[in-house]
């Protein structure tokens, strides 16, 4: 068996290369890549990147607007001329592979964040929009290859990154991955979980309420009907549903720790035009998680089955439900060998090495579920600023999360002796 690099040539190789790291995360952040807009992303990473792997540029094609598992939270998306960023370390012939996954898309500005795409690095801290998520992501993949490579470390098996478009409505870029097909022993999603390594990852669907009532003056009582109440009332309906599906979704593995692991969430609610006037319609959107214990389906036709239940006579005939986004939860045992096997270089390297539950969806299923693969979540950096105006990550956490990939990939994949 080949002896394993001493970690402290694992850390120096890693440290060497930190000026690079910085300047690629910043480049990546000063690209306001909101989905539909994230080629210029791409090119930026296919930039860095060449010389460190091979590079390929994947073309997508409107043909994914016709996938049974196609989300469109955000309409009139196109897909031609576009591309995801396929990254290749070719290994040698008897080791197993390793592919990493993450995404170059960002979600909106959050109100009151300063220039959000100008990165601050302040003592060690980027600050940014999409500092956390998910660039510093693609910027830590980024330094483990470049300083496996700075160490001319060869492995028995091929290194592998997506980096994909449109994660943040629903994971279309990978979507567009796993229709491609993709061969590896196991996949490491890149979100930021705090260094934790997430085995389980819940599902989700997200949903949207049309309610259409019968509009007029204020001062008609009894000839009008309010599809703004209507909506209010089905946001009564599926809260309740929510519960019941919750109080049924115990005794799940490492989801049990959490209050509320599937949570029900309504973003958004449009109605009216006038104060005093009953308004026609309403669109209610929302998320709600799902635990293993259900499909995406089963749940989707049980939020129907609530509202028809549940409704009065007019919102029974004068709502509609669609679904804009459907994620299946993921579930790898935790002694499966990815997860323990990274626990225990996070172990080495300092790091608790902690196997939990992820209480929001991401793209791991797609892997996991759909191509088999063996999949975790896992980076470095906090949900807990993702998406907000305090959006950060420390440049020390890429560091150390690097130094665990890179004796990740060593373990996994094997080391062609020198």
């Amino acid at each position: 068996m080949t002896e394993q690099i001493p970690l402290c040539e694992l850390r120096a190789a890693v440290d060497s290369v930190r000026d690079d790291t910085t300047r690629f995360l910043c480049d990546l952040i000063r690209v306001p890549s909101l989905p539909g807009n994230e080629a210029a992303a791409v090119e930026c990473a296919a930039k860095w990147f060449d010389g460190v792997a091979e590079v390929e540029l994947v073309p997508l094609s409107d043909d994914i607007l016709d996938d049974e598992d196609y989300a469109d939270p955000v309409p009139g998306l196109r897909y031609e001329g576009r591309s995801n960023l396929r990254l290749r370390v070719p290994g040698g012939s008897g080791g197993r592979s390793l592919l990493f996954n993450t995404h170059l898309d960002v979600v909106p500005a959050s109100e009151g964040q300063d220039r959000p795409f100008d990165p601050v690095v302040d003592a060690g801290i980027v600050r940014g929009r999409g500092a956390c998520d998910a660039k510093g992501q693609a910027a830590t993949i980024f330094t483990a290859f470049a300083a496996l490579k700075r160490l001319g470390i060869d492995l028995e098996g091929d290194l592998l990154a997506h980096l994909v478009v449109e994660e943040e409505v629903g994971g279309n870029g990978t979507l567009a991955m796993t229709r491609r097909g993709e061969r590896a022993g196991a996949c490491i999603i890149m979100e930021p979980t705090e260094m934790r390594i997430l085995s389980s990852v819940r599902g989700a669907v997200w949903f949207r309420v049309v309610c259409t009532g019968k509009p007029g003056h204020s001062g008609r009582a009894g000839g009008t009907v309010s599809a703004l109440k209507m909506a209010i009332q089905v946001i009564g309906i599926l809260e309740r549903y929510h519960a019941r599906l919750l109080a049924g979704s115990r005794g799940i593995p490492l989801f049990d720790q959490f209050a509320n692991p599937m949570p029900i969430t309504f973003g958004k609610l449009e109605a009216g035009n006038w104060p005093a006037a009953a308004p026609a319609r309403a669109v209610l959107e929302g998320v709600l998680g799902l635990l293993p214990n259900k499909t995406r389906y089963q749940v989707m036709d049980e939020m129907k089955q609530a509202i028809a239940a549940e409704s009065d006579e007019w919102l029974r005939d004068n709502v509609a439900l669609e679904f804009m986004y459907r994620h299946d939860s993921h579930v790898l045992d935790p002694a499966h060998p990815l997860p323990a096997g990274l626990a225990a270089c996070c172990r080495e390297t300092g790091i608790a090495g902690e196997i939990s539950a992820m209480t929001a969806s991401c793209d791991s299923w797609f892997y996991n579920n759909q191509l088999k693969i063996p999949t975790v979540v896992f980076g470095p950096g906090s949900l807990s600023v993702a998406h907000s105006r305090e959006e950060h990550i420390s440049l020390d956490d890429i560091s150390e999360a690097a130094v665990v990939l890179a004796r990740f990939a060593e373990d996994w994949c094997g080391r062609i002796p020198l």
